[in-house]
């Protein structure tokens, strides 16, 4: 029995939720873009009371040739970077605030979808996206409580709408699980995964933030002249190192739960179908996101590996979990096929 006026509540809060993202990531963009003149506002200032201030740890900007604005970074900041500045930034503040009713409505989202059907709401791809877009905002929510990340919130929810928008093009009307869905096993391999995927995405935004400023941080130390848009995430961003240690310690989270994933769904494999492993397009992709993922942490762990080339394994992986959720489902029959997931 479907409670109809429960999942068009839901969709309306699918739907509020993405006009709020977008009202979000205009607020964060915004933010984003006087980056370079609060840099040069506060190195203002900051010369006018003392000039041993530029020997601190904070980024400065200073006039290279021909009047172009290059930023020198002295000490590596901290996660917070350049938001422990007492810089008013009001507009960060709305993104911050229209995130988090973003993330109320897209768990409300889910719990209004799992009421209307009286199951778990991820039976089917459309359920799986949704909720892995409410973990994702969840999980930056938590950070954001932890630290200022207003910097990264317009990645966050330019991804947000990127994973909303193909969910509402596979969307399902809300109905009850097929008969070989409905175990408790699904509720424990399917709701990890989506806690890991969560995870790992947040991780993988951090990791290609990292390589880009990283990258910036060497031109700047060869004295190569920085494009526009490298001076403003130079600027706005914390340290290549910070971004890393982030990057790291969510992957290092995200990756024993997405071994559980792996284990679980093979025990739910053996009760279902008779058998561990089948090579099932799923079971092939899930396991090769666990060995890229393993390969970038045995690459941290291993002296001598350039951090930038385990990075890249990061991303490889996250890559991996795109083709898996959206490729193998869409292109590749298998066991899997019948929940489009």
């Amino acid at each position: 029995m479907t409670n109809e006026a429960l999942a068009g509540y839901s969709n309306l809060a699918v739907y509020s939720a993405l006009v709020v993202l977008g009202l979000a990531f205009l607020a964060f963009a915004v933010d984003l873009a006087g980056t370079r003149g609060r840099a040069l506002a506060g190195r203002s200032s900051a010369s006018g009371e003392a000039p041993a201030t530029a020997a601190s740890g904070e980024a400065r900007m200073t006039a290279a040739s021909g009047g172009t604005g290059t930023l020198v970074r002295h000490d590596a900041p901290t996660a917070a970077g350049v938001d422990e500045a007492p810089v008013p930034r009001p507009a960060a503040g709305i993104g911050l605030a229209l995130t988090r009713l973003a993330s109320l409505l897209l768990v409300a989202a889910v719990v209004m979808r799992a009421l209307s059907v009286m199951r778990a709401p991820w039976g089917n791809l459309y359920e799986y996206l949704l909720t892995a877009a409410a973990a994702v905002s969840v999980v930056y929510v938590v950070m954001s409580l932890r630290r200022d990340v207003r910097w990264l919130g317009v990645f966050v929810t330019a991804l947000l709408m990127l994973i909303l928008g193909p969910a509402l093009s596979v969307y399902t009307e809300a109905g009850q699980l097929m008969p070989s869905l409905r175990s408790y096993w699904l509720v424990v391999h399917v709701s990890i995964a989506i806690i890991a995927t969560a995870i790992f995405a947040i991780g993988a935004a951090l990791s290609a933030l990292y390589l880009v400023q990283e990258s910036s941080e060497r031109r700047q130390a060869a004295e190569s002249r920085l494009a526009g848009w490298r001076q403003t995430l130079l600027a706005a961003l914390p340290s290549s190192r910070a971004l890393d240690r982030m990057a790291y310690g969510l992957h290092v989270v995200a990756f024993p739960l997405w071994t559980f994933t792996v284990i679980a769904g093979a025990v739910w494999a053996e009760k279902a179908w008779g058998r561990y492993w089948g090579w099932d397009p799923k079971e092939v992709w899930s396991f090769i996101i666990w060995v890229v993922y393993a390969a970038y942490l045995h690459a941290r762990a291993t002296t001598g590996m350039r951090v930038r080339t385990a990075t890249w394994i990061a991303i490889a992986g996250f890559l991996c979990i795109v083709m898996n959720s959206f490729v193998v489902n869409k292109f590749m029959s298998g066991m899997h096929s019948y929940s489009g997931m």
